[in-house]
């Protein structure tokens, strides 16, 4: 593959005018309604071309972005997972159950030229560079490639043996099993390994440990961060930091001797819809050497007033308490010694991938971009989206919706985000793995 002949900004910009120009909506039936904005947010109907119109985009689509913004289909890829810019401009995209990587290459007449880098693996997600070194995080180990002018070479593992469905001791057993990666500004590599279940203790002292982030420094591995459930978000922040984004548990049990709506009695131990619907929190925390998150035993908590039926919630720096169900008597882990969570997001957002960027590519200045899953078994279900987090004095601030409108009124859903990254024009990419899709987000011109 030969590099685009005019600067890659220059080009990205004329692929976006022209896919928008080139959009069509000829429809069957009309879409769903989808809910009102949230603050900040306009409907803006979705951009999509002829080539890209069948289904889920056979019908109007809506979407909420920030005034002024234009989003578009950019380009249709099936199960469209984790992405990562080339140092040549290219987009790539992890497709865990098709066993690929996928090269996007922007071209002159409004989309993309859609290609395999690299094919043959097993469930592959997590994409990151370092320089032109690209690494990719399979479900049982981390290889890295040289890349160039679209292509890779010089296959070699970083880090293998990494439990999967395949790992004996689990019985093919395994909820978490896609791995994601990132590389710190030392040149170490960051891994998550997610836990094997919902409430599955063991992880914590398996080996290789599992609901955890390791470290690959100088072939040696060693566990960075504990008690992480299901770390799939995973970044170096401006400051070199790194941060996770969590897929906390399910089902947790209420874990007050009181009555959860004021009345008389204790529903301590009990699973009660309105309690699980907003409870834990999904945590968006910095990691330390040796920083545990608390899982199974802790759970960060969102109420101001907690237990209370009715609360208000407060995402930021946030305390844990005790988990009912593994750690009732508080003897499998002291709750209340553990740092509190830096920032959050709503129970059951399922937080999936987690990228900074910089000033000026979004309102509110350099921050993280974060796609956000939806929940699978809340009622009513959590709207998937795209949040940002402002970053201000090495912190990050609290989420504000960046796009939504993929969730109906009545719960029925078109779209899933993944996760969100800044192109080298400005705009920010969406990958959509429900929909089999990559958006393109630009702002104002």
């Amino acid at each position: 593959m030969t590099r685009p002949a005019r600067p890659l900004a220059a080009l990205l910009l004329a692929v976006g005018a022209a896919v928008l120009a080139g959009c069509t909506a000829s429809p069957s039936s009309p879409a769903a309604s989808p809910t009102p904005a949230p603050s900040g947010l306009v409907d803006s109907r979705l951009a999509v071309p002829s080539t890209g119109a069948a289904a889920p985009f056979d019908v109007p689509r809506t979407v909420q972005a920030p005034a002024g913004w234009r989003v578009a289909l950019w380009a249709r890829v099936d199960g469209a997972r984790l992405a990562a810019w080339t140092p040549d401009g290219r987009l790539l995209v992890s497709r865990p159950e098709s066993g690929d990587v996928q090269v996007l290459t922007p071209g002159k007449d409004g989309a993309p030229r859609v290609g395999t880098l690299v094919d043959g693996l097993n469930r592959p997600h997590g994409l990151a560079f370092d320089g032109d070194r690209l690494y990719v995080a399979e479900s049982d180990r981390v290889d890295a490639y040289d890349y160039r002018d679209g292509a890779v070479s010089a296959r070699r593992t970083i880090v293998d043996g990494l439990p999967d469905a395949s790992t004996p001791e689990l019985r093919g057993a395994y909820a978490h099993a896609l791995k994601s990666v990132a590389v710190g500004e030392d040149g170490a590599v960051y891994v998550s390994v997610g836990s094997t279940g919902n409430t599955s203790a063991e992880d914590r002292s398996a080996s290789p440990e599992r609901a955890a982030i390791l470290k690959v420094d100088g072939g040696r591995t060693t566990v960075f961060a504990r008690g992480v459930r299901n770390g799939t978000g995973l970044a170096v922040a401006p400051d070199g930091s790194v941060w996770t984004a969590v897929n906390n548990r399910d089902r947790i049990a209420y874990p007050y001797d009181r009555s959860y709506e004021g009345g008389s009695g204790s529903d301590r131990g009990g699973v009660l819809q309105q309690y699980v619907n907003d409870h834990p929190l999904e945590p968006i925390a910095r990691l330390t050497a040796g920083r545990d998150l608390g899982w199974p035993y802790c759970n960060p908590d969102p109420d101001v007033d907690p237990g209370a039926a009715g609360t208000a919630f407060d995402y930021s720096d946030r305390a844990f308490v005790r988990d009912e169900e593994a750690n009732a008597d508080g003897s499998r882990l002291d709750c209340a010694a553990l740092p509190a969570v830096e920032q959050g997001l709503p129970a059951h957002s399922a937080p999936l991938g987690l990228s900074f960027v910089r000033a000026g590519v979004v309102p509110g200045g350099a921050g993280a971009l974060v796609g956000i899953h939806g929940s699978w078994n809340r009622t009513p279900p959590r709207a998937p989206s795209v949040a940002f987090l402002p970053w201000r004095d090495g912190a990050l601030q609290d989420a504000k919706t960046l796009l939504a409108g993929f969730q109906a009124a009545d719960g029925s859903r078109w779209g899933r985000p993944v996760a969100a990254v800044a192109g080298p024009e400005g705009a920010v990419y969406v990958t959509d793995d429900e929909a089999g899709a990559v958006y393109r987000m630009a702002p104002p011109s």
